[in-house]
Parts: structure tokens; C-alpha cells; sequence
């Protein structure tokens, strides 16, 4: 059971006082990629943000790379941020600062001390996302390939068990969705990290096939076929 870094239990995702989901059941293993479809409204974001802390797990239980998120509360939700990544679609950089101090920013708040072991921690992240010579850039001198590439670089900072990404690719083009998904794809061969992709674009899953959960009908279909 020790490889197992996602699992969920008779959940009922809820969004405020209305149940979106019933008898969720989803266990993700090291180094397993897995994308989450499903139409607009049928639950996927809901799930996400239940498994980052942004919602409440109200019913059943989950842990999410070895912490415990049920009765999760806001107290408790950094401590559960640092042993997962995020990635967003829309980046959400901090843009009055570059590069390097955005993933320095994210050491200082997750309790890093060591001014020689944050700037080693940085150059390697840049490094496994192909930016080790931007780091003195700011988000506005990057493209949008490149500033996805820093968000999953912050998302790696504390080496993760587990990404979340919500449609990392939904706002770049083919070519630079190309270079994301491998890169994406790389992370989990290497370095074992487990990710959980949202995504409405099925060319991406056709091309990068991967086991697939459907949140659709209230319910979630794993192992799922994109026609059903």
C-alpha cells in the first residue's frame, strides 16, 4: 500500500450545500498518470479542489499522498499544500517578480531555511523544466509554453508525490501542448510522481493515452472510454 499516493473512499463532493458527486472511489498509485474528464459542471473542478483543500470533504475519506484531508480546515490546508504540486492553466505567476524569486517566494512560505539548499532546490527545478538560464526573466518576458513550464517547476519545488493539474494545456497552442505533455509525462517516469490531469481536450488523451476518470451523472466512471 505504500506506493498508493491518492485515495478516496465513499466520498460526496459537495460545492457549498449541493452534492456533485456520490460514492467516489479513486485510488492512484506512484508514477501513475491519470486524466480527469468530464463536461463543464459535472463535477471535475470539484473533485480538484476537494483534493488540494479548496473545498471540504464533508462525507467518506481520502488521503492525498499520505495526509489525511477529511475535516481538513484551513489551518491545516498548508500542511497538506507541501506534500502535493498544482499546476493551473492559468499559471497564476507573481508578476512583479521574476522568475527565480516566484519559486523562492514558494520555499520561504512551505519552510525552507537554508538560503544555499533553496538556491540549489531552484536551479534543479529549472533544470528538469528546460529554464535553467531564465530564471532572471519575469513572467510578461515568457511565453505561454514557458510560463506553464515554471508552474509545474513550482509544483515539483517540495518533490512531490502527487500533481494535481487542472487543464494545464487549455491555453497554449498544439505545438506547445506537445512540449508540456512530455514534459509531464517525464516527471512521473523519473521521478515517480503520480499526476492527475483535468482536461476537456481528448486529442491530448488520444495522443498521450492514459488511464481516464469520467465525472459524469453525478457519479465518477473510472478506467473510463472517452464515448462513454
Amino acid at each position: 500500500m505504500t506506493d498508493v499516493v491518492l485515495s478516496i473512499s465513499n466520498a460526496n463532493i459537495y460545492q457549498g450545500a449541493s452534492l456533485i458527486l456520490s460514492e467516489v472511489n479513486i485510488t492512484v498509485s506512484r508514477s501513475e498518470f491519470v486524466y480527469l474528464v468530464g463536461k463543464t459542471g459535472t463535477g471535475k473542478s470539484s473533485l480538484l479542489k476537494t483534493l488540494y483543500g479548496e473545498l471540504a470533504l464533508k462525507e467518506g475519506q481520502a488521503v492525498v499522498a499520505g495526509f489525511d484531508i477529511t475535516g481538513l480546515t484551513w489551518k491545516t490546508v498548508p500542511y497538506l499544500r507541501r506534500n502535493i504540486g498544482i499546476v493551473f492553466q492559468d499559471f497564476q505567476l507573481l508578476t512583479d517578480r521574476n522568475i527565480h524569486d516566484n519559486l523562492k517566494f514558494v520555499l520561504n512560505a512551505t519552510g525552507w531555511k537554508d538560503s544555499r539548499e533553496i538556491e540549489n532546490k531552484i536551479d534543479d527545478v529549472l533544470e528538469k523544466v528546460g529554464l535553467r538560464t531564465k530564471g532572471f526573466k519575469y513572467p510578461f518576458e515568457l511565453s505561454g509554453g514557458e510560463q506553464q513550464r515554471v508552474d509545474i517547476a513550482r509544483a515539483l519545488l517540495n518533490s512531490p508525490k502527487l500533481i494535481l493539474a487542472d487543464e494545464p494545456t487549455g491555453n497554449l497552442d498544439p505545438e506547445t501542448t506537445d512540449e508540456i505533455m512530455k514534459l509531464l509525462f517525464q516527471i512521473c517516469k523519473d521521478s515517480g510522481t503520480a499526476i492527475v490531469m483535468a482536461t476537456h481536450d481528448y486529442n491530448v488523451i488520444y495522443k498521450y493515452p492514459a488511464r481516464v476518470i469520467k465525472t459524469e451523472g453525478g457519479c465518477v466512471i473510472d478506467n473510463a472510454s472517452l464515448t462513454s
